[in-house]
């Protein structure tokens, strides 16, 4: 896993809801920035978006930036594709970007290993955290309450140190193109 306090890699990528080109580096908010690496076909990804949902609607509230990104290869998974993230983005009421890395480089560039994968950074844009949203997998019945990454992001917010004992994410891997690999 990429070490803590890492800076975080900058990038430009499509937000396929608004049509935006979204860099990281074009707002920074004042407690932290979370990068989410996420599709529309990964069955634990699907596990987890009400719990997505719920988590950035508390936590934009109180001034954390959310951005998601879907690396997956598109050619060989076409639900992961522009057009039907947008219509999952829509359907679930993504309150944040969902943006496209159709070159993958972000995802390599961040060391994203499957979705769903959680990287939070601090308001200097240094990892604070990469990890797991909660323990909870399809039919393993733990709660899905995020509170693995509720408990870093509360402690940004409470201006605390936030726990180096972090689980990694565990799901499907991202689907790399052939020629990346």
């Amino acid at each position: 896993m990429i070490p803590l306090g890492t800076p975080a890699p900058n990038f430009e990528l499509l937000d396929v809801v608004s049509g935006n080109i979204i860099r990281l580096e074009q707002e920074q908010h004042p407690v932290a920035t979370v990068v989410m690496f996420i599709c529309n076909h990964c069955p634990f990804v699907r596990y987890i978006q009400p719990e997505l949902v719920r988590l950035t609607t508390d936590y934009i509230a109180k001034g954390i930036r959310f951005l998601a990104i879907s690396a997956n290869d598109a050619s060989q998974y076409p639900e992961d594709g522009p057009e039907h993230m947008r219509e999952v983005a829509e359907e679930l009421g993504y309150s944040f970007p969902y943006l496209y890395d159709e070159t993958q480089e972000t995802a390599r560039a961040y060391e994203a290993a499957c979705t769903p994968d959680f990287f939070i950074y601090d308001q200097e844009l240094k990892l604070v955290y990469r990890g797991q949203l909660d323990d909870a997998r399809p039919g393993n019945d733990q709660p899905l309450n995020g509170k693995d990454m509720r408990a870093a992001l509360d402690a940004l917010i409470a201006h605390q140190p936030v726990s180096p004992l972090q689980k990694p994410s565990l799901g499907c891997n991202i689907k790399w193109k052939m020629e990346m690999i």
